[in-house]
């Protein structure tokens, strides 16, 4: 198998599997007990915590473990919205978010909170001025991915959280698909929280972090004990935590590596297919984007029937197809793809693992492929 799909998820990196073992076995204690062996689980998380602070430029008290990203975005659009009540009843977001952040803003509809959906240009990207012109006296909190699931469109944040700042209100990133890609310093972006996903950067699935500025304040997801700073209750997930804490520690010292190794590839798997296929489609920004991620479309075949033929290579589509009809993903719809062009949209994604052989004979694959399926329009 080509695996390029590591937007999806990414495998458990060799150094966080065998970092885990003593907390899969005679390392077992709870961190709230108060014997050593209690005391060694904790002190654990806590390296944990300080080693995901180390990767985001913030104190380990600002940051809290969690299941996943899911549950990081459900708590603060929640949360946030529900502490400060008292201010407003007003959000604002971007058409292009993940559904963890899109879904809780629509139960938040429900629940009698009015939402501003702003729009993406046609490269994927929002404006700042858009966010400015939505503000209202009423506006509670922003959130905005730092960088898209699907194109990898990277958001001018820190330009947002600017404007969040002028205007007193808090800002959020889901910042799942930005983390281990590209540099992210929660001082730079100026953002009030951030959510963090482990089984994008090589830590197992089911293991998250937020970052929670210090100062700001949010209603618990999760009622109990006192766990996490009494933030979040749970008896803690020690293997998981110091799992993630591994994995961020990882990123840290190896990114500048990671990153060119991503964009070299990508951009070589990118001159192949366009070579093969002129008539190719770059779906996102050429430059602001996340350096593994391409997400391409091929004018006059589908998506999923290019990938459908070539059953050793996995990589993700940008629309779902039901014979003649043609379902664009929320993101291309967003951004303006026409159909005829969304319809043949691939993403393909790439990883650590991912080799320049892995990369040509994707790239030879699909096209093959695109050129069996070209020939019989």
């Amino acid at each position: 198998m080509i695996y390029l799909d590591y937007n999806a998820t990414t495998p458990v990196a060799p150094e966080v599997a065998q970092g885990v073992q003593a907390y899969q076995g005679e390392e077992y204690g709870n961190p709230s007990s108060d014997y050593p062996l209690g005391q060694r689980a904790k002190a654990a998380v806590q390296r944990a915590r300080e080693q995901v602070a180390a990767l985001l430029g913030c104190l380990p008290e600002e940051i809290v473990f969690v299941s996943g990203a899911t549950e990081a975005n459900n708590w603060v659009l929640k949360g946030v919205c529900h502490y400060h009540r008292g201010k407003g009843k007003h959000l604002i977001t971007t058409t292009i978010e993940h559904p963890a952040v899109l879904n809780p803003c629509l139960f938040l509809l429900e629940e009698g909170w009015d939402v501003t959906f702003v729009k993406v240009d046609g490269r994927g990207q929002v404006d700042p001025d858009d966010i400015r012109r939505a503000l209202r006296p009423q506006t509670t909190l922003i959130s905005v991915m730092h960088a898209n699931n699907e194109t990898g469109a990277i958001q001018p944040l820190a330009e947002i959280g600017q404007v969040a700042r002028e205007h007193n209100v808090l800002l959020h990133t889901d910042a799942a698909q930005s983390v281990g890609k590209i540099p992210v310093n929660v001082g730079k972006l100026q953002v009030d929280f951030l959510t963090l996903a482990g089984h994008k950067l090589y830590a197992p699935k089911g293991i998250g972090a937020l970052y929670i500025r210090s100062g700001c304040h949010l209603t618990p997801l999760i009622h109990g004990a006192s766990q996490e700073g009494g933030r979040r209750a749970g008896t803690e997930n020690v293997i998981l935590d110091v799992a993630m804490g591994l994995a961020c520690d990882l990123v840290r010292h190896r990114l500048a590596e990671d990153t060119a190794h991503f964009q070299a590839l990508r951009d070589r798997l990118h001159q192949s297919l366009l070579a093969g296929f002129p008539a190719l489609v770059l779906n996102g920004p050429e430059r602001e984007r996340l350096p593994n991620t391409l997400n391409v479309s091929f004018p006059g075949c589908a998506g999923a029937d290019i990938l459908a033929g070539i059953p050793e290579l996995a990589a993700s589509t940008g629309a779902a197809c039901h014979g003649p009809e043609v379902k664009l993903s929320h993101v291309l719809a967003a951004m303006g793809v026409p159909p005829e062009v969304g319809k043949g949209a691939v993403r393909l994604s790439l990883g650590r693992q991912t080799t320049v052989a892995e990369v040509d004979r994707a790239a030879l694959l699909i096209l093959d492929r695109v050129r069996g399926l070209t020939h019989r329009w």
